[in-house]
């Protein structure tokens, strides 16, 4: 069996603990197509905060308290930045992260693409997955907000980390993604797939810059194999993080149908044929969606393992 996965985030990294566990059960191989509009740059360093997520996460390198970043972290590059008044202030890189950000940064301007840089990342932290960045091209999502008497679009980690999604907020703009090309290995491995799972990641930010990639969006919805999704909303509120606020700004209910609305089903031009929800929504409906209602709190491995394994016999 070949599982792919749609995902991003800390819930989406989380999440492939569980798949990496399914697959190792059934001798499953999995390639997750990791998100990668939160990238930016800082200090002279290409900053990959999903990837890293899901490298640091499957590798035992990830911090439990703060559910992000390097266990075991210290911040003294931090802290002499913040001596010297360097900006952006907001944003803070640990000791152990910067290490990560400079190997992958020399090797971009080497002229090494993502994927690559990725894949040679990989070796170290051994995620027992195969991961992708949906793309190797430029692209950011971007925030156009209400700040300083007037629009304004910055990105998206600005919006998040320094205005924690706070101030009025017109749209999101993935910026770069018209011209971007799904990076090598993607939309082959969704062609090849016998299960899609989109991973209860924020569906704003996190999702719908992989499907902005020209062609992905296509390749899912018309790919033999078919989608499941598993719901980021639990009772009417996010299970981490803000998806909340940018589904406000999309003008989406905040709730299970809301985000399978937001996908919508292959039959009617949509994502899904299956919509995993939990057990506090069984009583969501989709059109044209199977939805069923289980567990779907990731409290630890076997969990989640339990959950995908749900999502597989949906399909």
């Amino acid at each position: 069996m070949r599982i792919v996965v749609l995902t991003g985030g800390i819930g989406g990294a989380r999440f492939l603990l569980g798949v990496r566990a399914y697959a190792r059960e059934v001798g499953a191989e999995v390639t997750a197509v990791v998100n990668v509009g939160d990238d930016l740059r800082l200090h002279g360093l290409r900053i990959c905060p999903d990837l890293d997520s899901v490298l640091y996460t499957l590798g035992g390198g990830a911090d439990p308290q703060r559910g992000w970043g390097r266990v075991d972290e210290s911040w003294t590059v931090k802290d002499e930045l913040a001596a010297y008044g360097a900006e952006p202030s907001w944003f803070g890189l640990g000791d152990r992260d910067i290490a990560t950000h400079l190997v992958r940064t020399t090797m971009l301007d080497a002229g090494y693409p993502l994927h690559q840089v990725t894949q040679a990342l990989a070796t170290r932290w051994q995620p027992g997955v195969r991961l992708l960045p949906a793309t190797d091209d430029r692209l950011e999502t971007h925030a156009v907000a209400d700040l300083d008497g007037g629009q304004r679009a910055i990105h998206f980690q600005e919006w998040w980390v320094r205005y924690r999604a706070q101030v009025p907020t017109h749209r999101f703009v993935f910026v770069g993604a018209e011209s971007a090309k799904p990076a090598p290995g993607v939309t082959e491995a969704i062609a090849g797939a016998d299960v899609l799972l989109v991973a209860p990641s924020n569906p704003v930010v996190s999702i719908a810059p992989i499907l902005a990639v020209p062609g992905l969006r296509e390749a899912v919805a018309d790919g033999p194999a078919p989608v499941v999704g598993v719901s980021p909303i639990i009772g009417g509120a996010p299970v981490r993080g803000m998806a909340d606020r940018c589904l406000a700004v999309v003008g989406v209910e905040c709730s299970a149908a809301g985000v399978g609305g937001l996908y919508g089903s292959r039959a009617s031009g949509g994502l899904l044929d299956g919509w995993l929800v939990a057990e506090e929504d069984a009583t969501t409906v989709v059109p044209d969606v199977t939805v069923r209602a289980v567990p779907l709190r990731m409290t630890d491995e076997a969990a989640t393992a339990a959950m995908v394994r749900a999502a597989v016999e949906l399909t």
